[in-house]
């Protein structure tokens, strides 16, 4: 695994147990279903069917021998944009050992209400996906006690793991990810400015809002398309919303959901993303639609910036090698020091309700994952560092300008968002207010994006905790 994590192992010391981020997910957002349900009819959590795995199961860089019993692995995926990589990850798995891989991706924005679907089926998922401290309250008991695991002792560290209230390890992260402001910096010299002007969020308007003004001239804008659509949208009500949240943790992480936040620092939030949505390719009325391609805006050189997180590296990376990251420049005081978002919503969890066999298999399968070269190069060039001792090392250019923040005495913006009570409607509330206000920026209508946020947030909390 990656030795020089030094810097990286910095951030993660900050993230502890927080974990939603990239590509749509909405992971483990969705009630589970009672533990009693006869849909699940693999063994109960308690049965010794269910016990956990041996730790000793599979060797590290050697494809694990098929289960006893002939079990099988079934992959819940939240992520669509690593679907075709699960995919031959699986069909591989399978030509070598002749255990049965199946990876199902859910649609964009689904994944709560897909995993709730399909644990309510017969054969449910045996692998899924348990992001954030919502997601561990909903499915701690379809979850199996990872502690002690073949998979668990194949961690270099403990960062990104998520426990219930108990010290159950409900589930255990498999790659780290970071997210702000993807820019080309060819672009940025093009219209004769340089990186070293974008240390804070004045310097960054000023060169976004130049470049806007002269984009006929240039050939190209300064943001590509920020659309809230179900592909797009959660951008900015999951990943740019962290800076508020971030910010209003006020130095002290927070362990668990707040029942209430105070919206502080929302003024900031309105800054970057005023910048982002007047300064693009796209008049802002016309962003509720979708139907943009801002990924292949800034590909193609239509545009200099690109919020997004480090997953879109392998994806711009022939076009733009020179592209690099940089933070959530908003208007707070100090941010000349912060550095990136860093965690993880990628965290593996087993099916406590599967056959002790299914189990085992899809443990089996996990530690292949890890330890095999091949295939954690190809998961580690399609999520980012993965937290293991046998793992491949990342060459993801936006993880190291993360490190490189990290490095030089930047803050970590931890993941707060993974607190985002009641995910799924929370973020379409935020949805709606910022399509009303992108049709019309009046005052009347940020102060609807202001309640959707803060109102919101306690209105959620309330319906999944009273």
């Amino acid at each position: 695994m990656k030795k020089k994590l030094v810097s990286t192992m910095l951030c993660a010391a900050m993230i502890t147990t927080m974990l939603a981020g990239c590509g749509g997910s909405d992971n483990g957002g969705a009630q589970a279903p009672a533990a009693d349900d006869s849909a699940a009819e693999a063994p109960a959590a308690d049965d010794s069917a269910a016990e956990a795995p041996a730790a000793d199961s599979g060797d590290s860089g050697e494809a694990a021998a098929p289960a006893a019993g002939g079990g099988s692995v079934y992959w819940l995926n939240f992520k669509p944009e690593s679907d075709e990589v699960l995919q031959e990850v699986a069909s591989d798995y399978t030509a070598k050992t002749g255990v049965e891989v199946k990876v199902v991706t859910a649609a964009s924005g689904t994944y709560s209400t897909t995993l709730l679907s399909e644990m309510d089926k017969s054969a449910p998922p045996t692998l899924f996906v348990i992001g954030n401290q919502a997601g561990v309250k909903d499915w701690k008991d379809y979850a199996l006690d990872l502690n002690g695991t073949a998979i668990a002792n194949e961690l270099n560290t403990d960062a990104y793991n998520l426990y219930d209230e108990t010290g159950k390890l409900v589930s255990i992260g498999y790659c780290y990810e970071c997210y702000g402001i993807i820019v080309n910096p060819d672009l940025i010299e093009k219209a004769g400015h340089t990186m070293d002007e974008i240390k804070n969020f004045d310097g960054l308007k000023a060169v976004a809002e130049d470049i806007h003004a002269r984009a006929g001239e240039l050939g190209f804008d300064a943001f590509s398309s920020s659309d809230m659509d179900d592909s797009s949208s959660w951008r900015f009500t999951g990943h740019m919303a962290n800076l508020e949240y971030y910010y209003e943790q006020e130095g002290t992480a927070w362990t668990e959901c707040p029942p209430t936040i105070s919206g502080k620092y929302m003024d900031n939030f309105k800054n970057l993303y005023d910048l982002c949505i007047n300064n693009s390719l796209t008049d802002p009325k016309e962003l509720a639609t979708g139907g943009h391609d801002a990924e292949n805006e800034f590909k193609t050189g239509q545009a200099a910036f690109f919020v997004n997180g480090s997953w879109e590296y392998e994806a711009v990376k022939a076009d733009v090698p020179n592209a690099t990251m940089i933070p959530y420049y908003c208007g707070v005081a100090g941010e000349e020091k912060a550095g990136l978002n860093c965690g993880t919503e990628n965290c593996w969890a087993i099916n406590s309700k599967a056959s002790a066999e299914d189990q085992q298999a899809t443990m089996d399968f996990m530690v292949w994952c890890v330890t095999d070269p091949d295939a954690s190069r190809k998961l580690v060039d399609t999520f980012g560092v993965m937290p293991y001792k046998s793992a491949a090392e990342s060459t993801n250019g936006f993880l190291a300008a993360a490190d490189k923040y990290t490095s030089d005495g930047c803050y970590v913006m931890n993941w707060a968002t993974n607190f985002q009570p009641n995910v799924d409607s929370y973020r379409a509330t935020l949805v709606s207010a910022l399509n009303q206000y992108n049709a019309d920026q009046s005052d009347a209508n940020w102060e609807t994006v202001r309640t959707a946020f803060v109102d919101g947030w306690a209105a959620e909390y309330n319906a999944v905790n009273n």
